[in-house]
């Protein structure tokens, strides 16, 4: 009688998959932050920074769509639109937030510091390389090109737009790793700054480490961030640190200049069997 045979186990990292805004480019995930707030401004329904943050890391339709399920948006809406809103309201939404997206990411699609000089170390021990975003791909067009000129130019890219369902759904990362042709999941490694982005990899069965600093769950820019006092970063730091660790992330760094330590205790794990 045949019997089913347990893959081999991977003894070794073979690709990590990062996401970009808050992650390895735009300090502080700036970018759709001013696309959504523009957006509803339009619309006459203004929306705080918190409003606008609350969904990211989703795919941006969705995002839009659970901006307009908060009870103070909706009921704001409705108070100026006179109805609730519908299905081609959010569908007109995405396709007047595209260009405004546009227009943000290229004025924020600077790498973020350190990533550069980590990149190429983890390329130099022939680790495979993607990235994966909430970005549709014709959001990504110009911020793909400008990050290659910047020396940063992942193995393998895939965007919300590419797959069925967006994060916290497994798939993009998925794709990055059939793209990547990875032979195990638990020999992959899921970075991200959103709490989506963690779900996201550990629903991939992947490691996951989560950038606490520069993403969006302290949401400062590179200068707002050093202008803060030691207790106000302390405090911020706890507060993003705790967020992410309850969201299950295996390991949660500052910033992508710190991913290094993490990836070698990663390896020690792998190598006495360990798994996500």
């Amino acid at each position: 009688m045949n019997t089913l045979k347990t893959a081999p186990h991977s003894k070794n990292v073979q690709a990590l998959i990062l996401d970009w805004a808050g992650t390895t480019v735009d300090f502080g995930s700036r970018a759709p932050l001013a696309a959504f707030q523009a957006l509803f401004e339009k619309e006459q329904v203004p929306i705080s920074l918190e409003q606008a943050r609350a969904p990211m890391g989703t795919e941006k339709r969705e995002h839009i769509k659970q901006i307009l399920a908060m009870n103070d948006v909706l009921e704001r809406w409705k108070c100026v639109k006179g109805e609730t809103p519908t299905e081609a309201d959010i569908n007109r939404l995405y396709h007047d937030f595209i260009p405004l997206q546009i227009e943000t990411i290229a004025m924020h699609s600077q790498l973020i510091p350190g990533w550069l000089k980590t990149f190429k170390a983890l390329k130099e021990k022939d680790y495979k390389i993607g990235g994966n975003t909430g970005y549709s791909r014709d959001m990504c067009t110009d911020l793909i090109e400008q990050s290659r000129q910047a020396g940063y130019k992942p193995d393998s890219i895939v965007c919300a737009t590419d797959v069925t369902k967006g994060r916290p759904f497994p798939y993009m990362a998925w794709m990055n790793a059939i793209e990547l042709n990875v032979s195990h999941a638990h020999a992959c490694i899921k970075i991200d700054d959103t709490l989506p982005g963690i779900e996201e990899g550990l629903a991939a069965g992947m490691w996951t480490i989560g950038v606490a600093i520069s993403g969006n769950e302290v949401g400062l820019s590179l200068a707002q961030w050093q202008n803060l006092s030691s207790a106000e970063q302390y405090t911020m730091r706890e507060h993003a640190y705790g967020r992410l660790q309850s969201a299950g992330a295996h390991y949660v760094i500052d910033t992508v200049a710190e991913l290094i330590p993490c990836v070698e205790d990663i390896e020690k794990r792998l190598a006495k069997g360990e798994k996500p």
